[in-house]
């Protein structure tokens, strides 16, 4: 295996569990939800992956913010919690996730050498506008790309190739990256040059070996390296 990325003209970002924390939600709740607010935050996560492919098989579209909102539901029913109150407020914490520390200073190095940085995300338009500008992040991006604007979710193929199309540059010299195994199949089945962001040691889908990341790292602090620094 190389030792570094080749090629790349773009650098290209999952924002969900990549750039932006989603358990940030529900630990600032934790008081409100209670001992279990871990497992009830991987329940939320769970079910709004879930949705956003049985409405890609489906054939019925809604944003991801509706989404979130549907799998929040879900959870907060079965965990017996029915608080009006809390569900807004983890709806509206939804929109101001922390960024994971090493960010920033990754897309500033990015953005010095000349690097075309975006993101590539499920978000709803309105979501990731908010959490890149919580974020602080907004000039270290070249583009911020939604699903919104093609209506199908992450893994179709259609998604991957609407990330090119609004580069401008072909599936191999983009460095895809995300925290998430699924969506690391997706990419690297399309034929993006894919690094896996595993920040919690999970197991990679079985799914072929062409459905493979390029590297396996654990956190973007290191990502520069593979570039060359």
């Amino acid at each position: 295996m190389a030792d570094q990325l080749k090629n790349i003209d773009a650098c290209v970002f999952d924002a969900y569990g990549t750039l932006f924390d989603v358990a940030a939600s529900a630990r600032r709740c934790a008081q409100d939800i209670g001992e279990r607010w871990l497992d009830f935050s991987a329940m939320w996560r769970k079910k709004q992956l879930e949705y956003t492919w049985l409405r890609s098989l489906m054939g019925d579209f809604k944003d991801f913010w509706h989404v979130t909102g549907d799998a929040l539901d879900f959870t907060m029913e079965t965990y017996n919690i029915h608080d009006p109150v809390l569900r807004s407020r983890l709806m509206e914490l939804y929109l101001k996730l922390d960024a994971y520390p090493e960010v920033p200073k990754m897309l500033e190095n990015l953005k010095a050498r000349g690097v075309k940085t975006a993101i590539l995300s499920n978000g709803s338009r309105t979501m990731l506008t908010s959490a890149v500008r919580k974020a602080g992040i907004e000039k270290l991006l070249d583009h911020v790309i939604s699903v919104d604007d093609i209506q199908m979710f992450k893994i179709h193929p259609s998604v991957y190739q609407y990330g090119c199309d609004c580069l401008g540059i072909p599936a191999d010299r983009i460095a895809f990256q995300s925290a998430n195994a699924w969506d690391v199949a997706g990419a690297a089945s399309f034929g993006m040059q894919v690094v896996w962001v595993n920040r919690f040691g999970q197991k990679p889908e079985k799914l072929g070996e062409a459905n493979k990341p390029t590297f396996e790292i654990r956190s973007l602090d290191r990502f520069s390296q593979l570039l060359g620094e």
